[in-house]
């Protein structure tokens, strides 16, 4: 490559490439085989260029922060178990021409029809083994091959609506496909973070670049989903197999993104054979379940025994006809391994066509004559599990070329592969293309594959303009995987034209009408419900825990006697006075992000961080502490953390009734906190200093000097933090705002009646609204204390069970 022949790039961007050295007879994105920079890449070439290494730099930094305040994460696992790990994003977008990609999409959407004849068939006559198109004991051996699906034709009338492909390029320039994605196909969040991110990146030159946009992509999707409703009140849903998946963050993205509700198994149930959500409000219909969930574990009553995560009865829910499965169940056959080895043929078969998008080239071991084949060209080929429906280069376990067998097993190939004969393929040793990724200041080529959506829609398949790519993250094809190490970037495809703006809303001529709030499933009721709750023990820990530590450096004494007695008080709740950040408080911010993690979809992406904020600043504090004098500060920095959470939530979250339940949740912990304080503080024998402790702890001491003229008593503390209807920190201001929600809920009333939830909240509230400071005594409080605990028994008894 000389400077001459790219002489559209510049110097500049020439400088960038001077360490970019296309591998030996692998083909190229970026330079075309004649070592040019190919006509797409030129203007984005030019505008990397023209930025110094510092403005890289800080453009990347922007691009990870992004990332980092959206939350956006993947699970990676090893030894040591799991862990969320931070998006690995390569800055460097993949680019495309938009006639290149013309031809990939052709390819993909005859692809995606000839899927769909395929497993029509394997679920209907089955003409395709009968006829020897394919192996009977390959099908049938399948884990993914659901026999109770036999027969059941989807109430949609299509088996496939969502399907990715993970494509590479070939050293000859041409496109192969590598793998089919039909069970539950991921990426497609991910690949709209990658586009928000990378837009960032390069904002000013994004605007301008005639980049196709993906929002139209998902708008039509959505809006077929919606339109295969059997009524116009039933739902559609994402089915999600809970928050441990490593693609959960997606899920809940792509569930937020549409609009639609994010499901687990137990959330539904099956009556009258139709499938139903749980909901605050009763059983709401579900007719449209987007499947993130192997469908093995869909139902352990017809297929996987075994599975905790699945609804059973929703085999007969989909038999009936009354639920279309997006995908249809058993659709997971479609991604075995040995299939691509059978393919080309059915094509010509079912189609008339050969593929216009060819596979890998696959050779299943079971019969003779192939395995002959197979062990003459051995050393060139990668051999594979037949039934695996992984994605290539997924483990080097199972994966392997032939002749890095022969380096330890001399001589035993041949015998290994007569031996595994009808569990085994063998598949043409892909040299994968290679794309830039930005390296120590210079542009370098890393191996890459594409994984493509189509999504089925009101005119048929249409084909996501962009895609997800995977980056290498050395020369070896093999560390292409995330769990390998790998990275992944945007796919952009560039039109000669400025692509029309396009959004995931309608716009429409029709009248406006106001549409009724969504529904909301009982395990998110429960989750924020618990989520109010842990926040607001965790802020009223922290307040016990600074005026403990304040009192201790006073006097220096731990055993005077209103140190003591608040030690013993923070014992008999869980925490250990002795520890600066106690274990107990990490555990509760920790139960905080666990219950909002399990509704992520219905969370804020500001109040997702600021709650990850505030457990990892209280990890940190823990961590770092080092003198007992670091404790009021640590608990005050913590403190103004916690309540800059629950005010972002307050004024942000919409009103829904899952506001509500978060609302109530901590409504309700704070009445009881502060009620067990008053009985425990408010004794005869109470140490000297209680009651200004309770007004601290109680953040009411100015309103103490300010609402009344007298001196400090008890009765006056009494009657602000526990019967003031105006102080958001008394009992009765908390009984109020339970019960206003309360009202609010379905079910409030019940055939004119109030609910028994409701009947106890007003007696509880009336009883306080009429009591004087000199009737709450102790064991009153106490009594009221264990009234309130137990509303949250019976919140769940009318909403959760």
């Amino acid at each position: 490559m000389s400077l001459d022949e790219n002489a559209e790039i510049g110097a500049p961007g020439y400088a960038l490439l001077k360490a970019y050295r296309p591998f030996p007879g692998v083909s190229d994105e970026l330079l075309n085989p004649q070592g040019n920079v190919r006509p797409v890449w030129r203007p984005f070439l030019n505008h990397l260029s023209s930025l110094t290494s510092e403005e890289i730099s800080d453009r990347f930094a922007r691009g990870n922060q992004y990332l980092n305040d959206a939350g956006v994460y993947f699970r990676q696992y090893g030894q040591e178990g799991a862990n969320e790990r931070e998006w690995p994003l390569s800055h460097i977008p993949v680019v495309i021409s938009e006639d290149d990609w013309q031809v990939i999409a052709e390819g993909l959407v005859q692809r995606a029809e000839l899927l769909e004849q395929v497993v029509a068939d394997l679920y209907g006559d089955n003409r395709l083994v009968s006829e020897g198109f394919l192996p009977a004991n390959l099908i049938a051996k399948s884990p993914e091959w659901q026999r109770p699906l036999v027969g059941i034709k989807p109430s949609s009338g299509h088996f496939l609506h969502f399907l990715s492909f993970e494509i590479g390029r070939g050293p000859d320039g041409t496109w192969w496909v590598l793998s089919d994605r039909a069970q539950a196909p991921s990426g497609a969040g991910f690949a709209l973070e990658n586009r928000v991110a990378t837009g960032r990146v390069f904002n000013e030159f994004f605007a301008k670049a005639n980049v196709h946009r993906l929002a139209g992509f998902f708008r039509r999707f959505r809006d077929h989903l919606v339109d295969l409703r059997d009524e116009s009140d039933s739902r559609v849903s994402i089915l999600t197999p809970g928050p441990l998946n490593d693609t959960y963050f997606e899920h809940a993205y792509i569930a937020r993104y549409l609009g639609f509700m994010l499901l687990e198994g137990e959330d539904l149930t099956v009556e009258n054979e139709r499938l139903m959500v749980r909901t605050v409000a009763g059983l709401r219909p579900v007719s449209v379940l987007w499947r993130r969930l192997d469908a093995a574990w869909s139902d352990p009553m017809e297929l996987n025994e075994n599975s905790h995560i699945g609804t059973p009865g929703l085999v007969e829910a989909v038999r009936r006809g009354s639920v279309t499965m997006v995908n249809a169940l058993g659709t997971g056959i479609l991604e075995t391994r040995a299939l691509l080895a059978f393919l080309p043929r059915v094509s010509k078969h079912l189609l008339g066509e050969t593929l216009k998008l060819p596979n890998v080239a696959t050779w299943w071991c079971g019969e003779a004559a192939t395995r002959s084949y197979v062990k003459e060209h051995a050393d060139s080929m990668m051999f594979s599990p037949a039934l695996s429906t992984a994605l290539p280069f997924a483990s080097a376990q199972t994966d392997f070329i032939g002749k890095d067998f022969h380096k330890f097993h001399q001589g035993m190939l041949e015998t290994w592969i007569d031996n595994k004969s009808d569990t085994l393929i063998a598949q043409e040793a892909v040299t994968l293309s290679t794309t830039p990724a930005y390296f120590e200041e210079q542009l370098v080529p890393r191996p890459m594959s594409l994984r493509v959506f189509l999504a089925r829609t009101a005119k048929g398949w249409e084909v996501m303009s962009g895609g997800f790519a995977r980056i290498g993250r050395t020369e070896d094809a093999s560390a292409i995987a995330m769990q390998a190490g790998g990275s992944t970037a945007d796919v952009w495809i560039v039109g000669g034209k400025k692509p029309a703006k396009d959004t995931l809303l309608h716009q429409t001529e029709s009248p406006y009408f106001k549409s009724q709030p969504g529904a909301l499933p009982s395990r998110a009721a429960d989750n924020l419900f618990w989520l109010g709750r842990y926040v607001e023990r965790a802020e009223g820990a922290v307040r016990l825990l600074r005026a403990y530590h304040a009192r201790l450096m006073e006097t220096a004494d731990p055993d005077a006697p209103l140190v003591s007695q608040t030690a013993d008080y923070l014992k008999k709740i869980g925490v250990a006075s002795e520890d600066p950040v106690p274990d107990a408080l990490i555990a509760m911010l920790q139960s905080a992000v666990s219950s909002a993690g399990k509704v992520r979809d219905r969370f804020s992406v500001d109040g997702w961080l600021a709650l990850n904020d505030l457990s990892q600043t209280a990890n940190g504090a823990k961590r770092a502490m080092r003198h007992n004098s670091d404790i009021p500060r640590a608990m005050g920095l913590l403190l103004r953390k916690i309540t800059g959470f629950s005010g972002l939530v307050h004024e942000n979250m919409y009103r829904f009734t899952g506001w509500r339940f978060l609302s109530i949740g901590r409504a309700l912990e704070r009445a009881h906190r502060m009620t067990d304080l008053l009985s425990v503080f408010t004794e005869p024998d109470a140490p000297e200093g209680s009651l200004e402790l309770l007004l601290e702890v109680g953040d009411s001491a100015m309103s103490m000097s300010r609402r009344y003229a007298v001196s400090l008593s008890k009765a006056t503390v009494l009657d602000l933090l526990a019967m003031d209807g105006k102080n958001p920190r008394a009992v009765l201001y908390q009984l109020t705002d339970i019960k206003d929600h309360i009202d609010d809920l379905p079910g409030e009333t019940e055939h004119g009646h109030l609910s028994d939830l409701a009947r106890s909240v007003l007696q509880i509230h009336t009883s306080l609204a009429i009591a004087t400071p000199e009737t709450l005594n102790p064991a009153v409080l106490s009594e009221l204390r264990d009234q309130i605990s137990y509303l949250s028994v019976e919140l769940t008894d009318a909403y959760i069970r």
